[in-house]
């Protein structure tokens, strides 16, 4: 490892721990924060839409004419429920209000998830007329018919043509179908293509322990056409304007999301999010205004979904089949399993593992040490190939010492490497030989830190110490906020970094005992040990606010990976190892091994300098 590596490592670990630093609100801030009630937040959340240029909903100065009759009469609340959701919705404007998801209790509470709430939630929707604009949040709507899972509001134009918005509540289902048709409207309205715009904002509530890894797993999140979700920053503010049409916009927490589906697609999109104060209450503040198309001779209704409840992958998936344009809107995108390679492994290998192992009826602690078993077991070939490579160079350190002692000068670096690669060529052995196998399994650790937050499976599940799973274990805590660490410390994650360590200094002796190093690069391996020992303690901090789910299955890795490596230096008998290079370069003694890349480019770079020091000596 050279200078410029060991520097970046220190400065990885020095941006992680100043992160997390700067990434905490102060005292005063969360109590200002916490005084505010449900009245300020929702003034607050007009202010902000205004401020930013995600437009206001509109509010008229005069009532519509169109449908004067409707500009006053009495607020309702009517409900549509199943046995997965509650809405609300509200007369006066004809949109949801409310959503509650049954079946999902926020922490510490018996309250069902409260996903969308009417003193923070707003849903307004305006038609653009010849004449006027109407604005439907000034509208009371009369209820037509009404079920337990459907309800058909109209509002009577002064022609005696009606507006009407249909809601269906799928029956065991999350999905609730919405439809604004006009009948006897074509007069009000230009000929052509009309607009309908929507404008959604609200905050959502924190429903989990950890308000920081909740954070940032909670992204405004919203799909182009034709192209791959993409999500708004979860830290700060973030505004988007996409130019391009949108298939849906979803207002999205760590494990539960409210998504508006436009089967006629959104268009002239503005998206806004803002990170809230810790201790608020709230995670996310969203906006989002947009257009769809509105057909005023009512031939064609607007058709609008919404998927109130979990982002469950399977459950998120089902929802192409629901689809009313009869389209895939791959709205499971909602989980997040990571870059392309790292979705690929998640979502064809480990997610089917996973359900595999979860449909046994097994706790979810167990689910993740046969998890973590199975993919030991997977990559142990790489494991031991690994090994393998390193306990070749091991037992071939003895020659690799005499050619180290017969070349002392730092003029004779070139030749010492060049005839040691010469030496493990002999004898069949490659120095890079452990490096590929450990790369195949990174994308699997890495995979693994993007599905373990996302599984809603480990959400309120406990285990020994840990109340819940899906987010950090407390079992040491304290009042006083502190830097770095915050107010507990997660068990956990302590065991993770300890097993860390250990790993590291089973690794590093066993590099130690087979490598050969100039006195240079010794000084350079102490500085990597160091290093390597620091890094577990950087872990420690970083993942402190991690989910006990996750930092339990790091745990069970680092501690499998010391007992493979136990396992293997205790069962791989070196003698044998020995005698089989023996064989092996005997056997190919009169046809010498064609030279590696490596060691032809140390002969290369030998010559050249011999050339270059023989045109010294002769000036």
């Amino acid at each position: 490892m050279d200078k410029n590596t060991i520097t970046g490592l220190a400065l990885i670990g020095v941006v992680l721990i100043g992160f997390n630093i700067w990434s905490q609100p102060s005292q005063a801030e969360r109590e200002e924060q916490a005084r505010q009630d449900s009245i300020q937040q929702a003034a607050e959340l007009n202010r902000k839409a205004a401020q930013h240029d995600v437009a206001q909903a509109p509010v008229a100065a005069t009532r519509s004419q169109i449908f004067a009759a409707n500009a006053r009469g009495t607020s309702q609340l009517i409900t549509l429920q199943n046995d997965k959701v509650e809405v609300k919705i509200g007369t006066h404007g004809g949109t949801i209000e409310s959503a509650i998801v049954k079946g999902y209790k926020e922490y510490g509470s018996e309250q069902d998830v409260r996903l969308l709430e009417k003193e923070t939630n707003t849903m307004e929707l305006t038609l653009s007329a010849k004449a006027e604009n109407i604005y439907l949040n000034q509208l009371y709507f009369t209820p037509a018919e009404q079920t337990d899972s459907t309800l058909t509001l109209e509002a009577t134009a002064a022609n005696g043509g009606k507006l009407s918005i249909l809601y269906t509540l799928r029956p065991d289902n999350y999905v609730l179908d919405m439809e604004v048709k006009a009948d006897g409207l074509a007069n009000y309205f230009a000929p052509g293509e009309n607009a309908m715009g929507i404008f959604w904002a609200g905050k959502l509530r924190q429903m989990e322990k950890g308000f920081s890894f909740e954070n940032r797993y909670s992204q405004l999140t919203y799909k182009e056409k034709g192209d791959d979700a993409e999500m708004l920053s979860f830290t700060g503010k973030d505004r988007k304007d996409p130019d391009t049409r949108l298939d849906w916009v979803a207002f999205k927490t760590q494990f539960f999301s409210a998504v508006l589906i436009g089967q006629q697609d959104f268009k002239n999109a503005q998206l806004y999010s803002e990170e809230q104060e810790e201790n608020s209450g709230y995670l996310k503040q969203y906006i989002a205004k947009m257009q769809t198309p509105f057909d005023a001779t009512g031939k064609q209704p607007t058709q609008l979904q919404m998927y109130l409840g979990p982002n469950d992958f399977h459950t998120l998936k089902s929802i192409d089949g629901q689809s009313l344009a009869k389209e895939n809107l791959d709205v499971e995108e909602l989980v997040d399993f990571g870059w392309p390679v790292v979705k690929w492994i998640n979502r064809y290998f480990i997610l089917y593992l996973f359900d595999g192992l979860s449909a046994l009826g097994l706790h979810m602690a167990l689910v993740l040490l046969l998890l973590t078993l199975i993919v030991k077991v997977l990559v142990f070939p790489a494991n031991r190939k690994s090994y393998l490579s390193t306990a070749r160079m091991r037992v071939l350190k003895p020659e690799v010492d005499k050619i180290a002692a017969k070349y002392t000068k730092p003029e004779d670096a070139l030749k010492k490497q060049q005839e040691t690669m010469q030496l493990y060529s002999s004898y069949g052995v490659s120095p890079m030989g452990g490096c590929l196998p450990m790369l195949i399994q990174m994308p699997i650790w890495i995979a693994l830190f993007n599905f373990v937050p996302n599984a809603i499976e480990l959400r309120g599940q406990s285990f020994l110490w840990a109340d819940d799973l899906s987010a950090y274990d407390s079992l040491i805590s304290w009042n006083t906020h502190l830097p770095l660490i915050g107010d507990h410390i997660s068990i956990f994650c302590v065991l993770f970094s300890v097993t860390n360590i250990l790993t590291m200094v089973v690794s590093m002796r066993q590099q130690q005992q087979s490598a050969m190093m100039s006195a240079e690069q010794e000084q350079q391996m102490k500085m990597m040990r160091w290093m390597s020992y620091l890094m577990p303690v950087v872990f420690f901090f970083t993942f402190n606010n991690y989910s006990a789910g996750l930092c339990y299955y790091y745990f069970l890795s680092a501690l499998s990976s010391v007992l493979i490596m136990w396992a293997l230096r205790k069962f791989t008998n070196e003698d044998k190892l020995l005698a089989q290079l023996k064989a092996y370069k005997e056997k190919n003694a009169g046809n010498p091994k064609k030279m590696s890349s490596l060691a032809a480019r140390l002969e290369a770079m030998q010559k050249m300098a011999e050339e270059q020091q023989r045109r010294q000596q002769q000036k």
